[in-house]
């Protein structure tokens, strides 16, 4: 077996890898190719270092967003209900329906916390009444609310 020389990529490579990624390729694609294009750099103890440290506080920033989400979470369920304010008319039915933007604009009044109206999940709501929503944090951490519909 021919040995391979170990690069650091500085761009996304396609089928290769993404940029920042630590690769073993052929030495006649990185002395052709890769370090002539600007792609990647021959890797260093240094180089190795820096990249691991960088790994490190990736791995230490995700863990702070999904820390953030938990604590988001936990508010938004101590709270629980949030009241949305419609139009109604006969039988309870309302004028249009409950958008996600309006239930971020409860939210947002009541907690102060901005949530982004596009992880908000609702069910049909055509009447007034309670009804529960999904909202999802993080990947990993979703929390589940109430919305109360009311006549404005």
């Amino acid at each position: 077996m021919k040995k391979r020389v170990q690069l650091l990529l500085d761009r996304d490579v396609r089928k290769l890898g993404k940029a920042g990624d630590v690769v073993d390729v052929a030495p006649g694609y990185a002395r052709n190719y890769l370090i002539p294009q600007k792609m990647a750099v021959p890797t260093t103890p240094g180089i190795l270092k820096q990249v691991e440290l960088r790994k490190q506080q990736e791995l230490e920033r995700i863990a702070q967003l999904k820390r953030d989400a938990e604590s988001q979470k936990t508010a938004l369920e101590t709270i629980g209900r949030f009241t949305v304010q419609k139009q109604v008319g006969e039988g309870d039915a309302i004028f249009g329906t409950v958008t996600d933007r309006e239930v971020a604009a409860a939210i947002q009044e009541t907690t102060g916390q901005e949530v982004d109206r596009h992880t908000i999940t609702l069910p049909e709501i055509n009447k007034t009444g309670f009804y529960k929503a999904q909202i999802k944090l993080h990947p990993d951490v979703s929390a589940q609310i109430e919305i109360h519909v009311t006549p404005l």
